[in-house]
């Protein structure tokens, strides 16, 4: 049995924020491009509390004990537990975040479909991800980085279905970390709409009015 090193090295994970401000910096943008309006929001899957504590996100729900510490110490109010199983009342958040979460989730229909129940009528879910059809996501798939080589990165379009199919409707998409890989931490760059380039993809969908879809059964 493998260590975790979300439990064994989160200050490393945390640690990675540093070392490449300018492409940290160029995510928060996209994010903060995709916030809605003020209200109850969660972040699953809060890490360490980076973007929760930059973004106004002051609930998360985390598994790895080590990194829940640190998400506490900046701040954030932190419920161990997956985004399969979220902790949370049906109907009691007016947002729900996953920001490069979903590439560590199990189950990914599931996690969405939590995602939708949790959401009150018209609330948003914001998604943050590394797609695997993008520059950046190639070379990550393809690394042995401890936290990255099991992870489970998607495609844009699988997560667009995933949405759909969790009952969420998918409003608008932005993109950064445009240009090569290597050039990302050079500068701060100023997110734009779509999603056809960016190594770094914002996706917001708005809970719909259709009956709550139940979770597909393993066969």
């Amino acid at each position: 049995m493998h260590d975790d090193p979300f439990e064994t090295r989160a200050r490393e994970y945390d640690a990675w924020y540093d070392e490449f401000p300018n492409l940290f910096r160029s995510e928060i943008l996209a994010v903060r491009a995709s916030l809605p309006p003020p209200g109850q929001w969660v972040e699953v899957g809060v890490g360490t509390g980076r973007f929760a504590s930059e973004l106004g996100i002051h609930l998360g729900i985390e598994p790895a004990d080590a990194m829940a510490v640190l998400a506490r110490g900046r701040g954030i109010d932190v419920t161990c537990g997956r985004a399969e199983a979220v902790p949370l009342d049906s109907e009691c958040m007016d947002a729900v975040f996953f920001i490069t979460t979903l590439c560590f989730v199990r189950d990914l229909n599931l996690a969405l479909c939590e995602a939708r129940r949790i959401l009150r009528p018209g609330g948003c879910c914001i998604v943050a991800l590394l797609p695997l059809d993008s520059p950046l996501g190639q070379i990550t798939h393809a690394s042995e980085d401890a936290f990255f080589k099991h992870a489970q990165l998607r495609t844009k379009g699988e997560v667009f279905r995933a949405l759909r199919s969790a009952g969420l409707t998918i409003q608008q998409t932005v993109q950064t970390l445009l240009g090569s890989p290597e050039d990302f931490d050079l500068e701060i760059q100023t997110p734009i709409s779509g999603h056809d380039r960016g190594s770094f993809i914002v996706v917001s969908s708005s809970r719909n009015s259709e009956p709550l879809p139940s979770p597909k059964q393993p066969t």
